[in-house]
C-alpha cells in the first residue's frame, strides 16, 4: 500500500484489495473507479449502483478528496480561465484552463506553494506548503472539466509546485488519468514541466518515455541560472544537460526547454547565442515565455522588438523556436498570483 490513503488516490489494483478484504464483490471495484475517474462525480451519493453500505465501510477509512472551487477568473482576452481550489485541509491551489485550436489544455500545480525560489515566480513566495495528493492533482483536471463542461484533451504539470518534487504522486496521477479505465488522455498529450531536479529526469524517461519533458532553463549558463534558479547551485548546467540528451535518446521524442525573457537580465543576443551554443545538436525545441510580471519581484518582459530579435537568432541557427502566446494576463494568470492574493486578501 502507497502512504496515500484517500479513495482517489489510489489505483484499481489497491481499491479491489482493500473491496474484497471487506467482503465485496470484484466488479464494485470497477464500478466504484469509474464513478471516480469516468464520471468525474463530486459526492459518495452520486454512486447510485454500490450499495450504501459498502460505501459506508470504504469511507471510514478512505476519504474522497478533491478540490472545490473558491474563485474563478475568464479572460476578455482569450477566453482563458483560471480556477483557484480550495483543498479539504484549507490550503489553496491554483488551475488553468487553455482553449486551443487543438483542443483544450489544464494546466495543473502538483503542490501548494513551491520550495524551489526561483526569483522570477509567484509560487515560491510563501514556500512551500505540502505536497498535493495524486487525488487533488487528478481533480484539477476532473472539477475544470465538470464546471466549464468542455473536454480535457491535453494536461501539463507546470502550475505551482515541482512536479520532480512530488514525484510518487506525479507518476500516480499519470498512472490513472492516462488508464483505460480513467479518462484515457494520452501520454503524448501530457507535458511534465521540471526545473531541472536531474535524478528524478532520468527516472522520468524511464517510466514515461511517452510523456513531453519540459525543462525551464531561462538562462544559457551556470553563472546567470544561479542568479535567477537556486536549483543551479546543485545541479549545474552540465549535469542538466546530459539528462536532458539521456531524455532525447531514451524516449526518441523532443525535449522542450522553456526560456523566460526578463528585461535587461537574460534577453540579450550574447545570451542568445550562448543558448544556441548550449542545445546546438540536440532534439529540442525552445519555448520562448515573455516574463508575465509579479509585482513582488520587479521583473519585466522583454520589449517585443527584442523578444523577435532573441527568435530570430535561433531560428537563423536551425533551432526550433516559438514564443509562448501569452494568455491570461489580464486575470492574473502567471503562476502563484491569483493564490497569493487570495492569502493576502484574507489574511491567513
Amino acid at each position: 500500500m502507497t502512504s496515500w490513503s484517500d479513495l482517489r488516490s489510489m489505483n484499481i489494483e489497491e481499491l479491489t484489495e482493500i473491496l474484497t478484504a471487506n467482503g465485496e464483490k470484484r466488479f464494485r471495484a470497477g464500478q466504484i473507479f469509474s464513478w471516480l475517474h469516468r464520471k468525474l462525480i463530486v459526492s459518495p451519493e452520486e454512486m447510485t449502483n454500490v450499495p450504501a453500505a459498502c460505501l459506508d465501510r470504504l469511507l471510514a477509512e478512505h476519504p474522497l478528496y478533491g478540490v472545490t472551487e473558491v474563485e474563478r477568473y475568464t479572460s476578455r482576452i482569450d477566453g482563458t480561465c483560471k480556477y483557484l481550489f480550495s483543498l479539504h485541509d484549507g490550503n489553496m491551489i491554483e488551475s488553468v484552463m487553455m482553449p486551443y485550436k487543438h483542443g483544450n489544455s489544464v494546466c495543473i500545480s502538483s503542490q501548494a506553494g513551491c520550495r524551489m525560489g526561483c526569483r522570477f515566480c509567484a509560487s515560491t513566495l510563501a514556500g512551500l506548503s505540502r505536497n498535493l495528493y495524486p487525488s487533488e492533482m487528478l481533480d484539477q483536471i476532473y472539477a475544470v472539466s465538470r464546471l466549464s463542461g468542455v473536454r480535457v484533451s491535453h494536461v501539463v504539470v507546470m502550475g505551482t509546485g515541482e512536479p520532480f518534487d512530488n514525484f510518487e504522486a506525479l507518476a500516480r496521477m499519470i498512472s490513472i488519468l492516462s488508464g483505460p479505465e480513467g479518462l484515457n488522455i494520452s501520454r503524448r498529450n501530457i507535458t511534465v514541466s521540471t526545473c531541472g531536479l536531474v535524478p528524478r529526469m532520468y527516472e522520468f524517461a524511464d517510466l514515461f518515455p511517452q510523456v513531453t519533458l519540459a525543462v525551464s532553463l531561462h538562462a544559457p549558463d551556470d553563472r546567470l541560472r544561479r542568479t535567477l534558479m537556486p536549483v543551479a547551485n546543485l545541479y549545474p548546467m552540465k549535469e542538466l544537460m546530459e539528462a536532458a540528451g539521456y531524455y532525447v535518446h531514451k524516449t526518441g521524442r523532443r525535449i522542450t526547454f522553456e526560456y523566460s525573457l526578463i528585461e535587461g537580465v537574460n534577453d540579450s543576443l550574447d545570451c542568445a547565442a550562448g543558448l544556441a551554443a548550449l542545445v546546438g545538436g540536440m532534439n529540442c525545441h525552445i519555448n520562448l515565455i515573455p516574463v508575465n510580471p509579479v509585482k513582488e519581484r520587479g521583473y519585466r518582459s522583454s520589449e517585443s522588438r527584442t523578444v523577435k530579435e532573441f527568435r530570430r537568432y535561433l531560428e537563423q541557427r536551425k533551432i526550433q523556436v516559438t514564443v509562448r502566446r501569452e494568455m491570461g494576463r489580464d486575470i492574473q494568470a502567471a503562476c502563484g498570483q491569483l493564490r497569493r492574493s487570495h492569502i493576502e486578501r484574507s489574511g491567513s
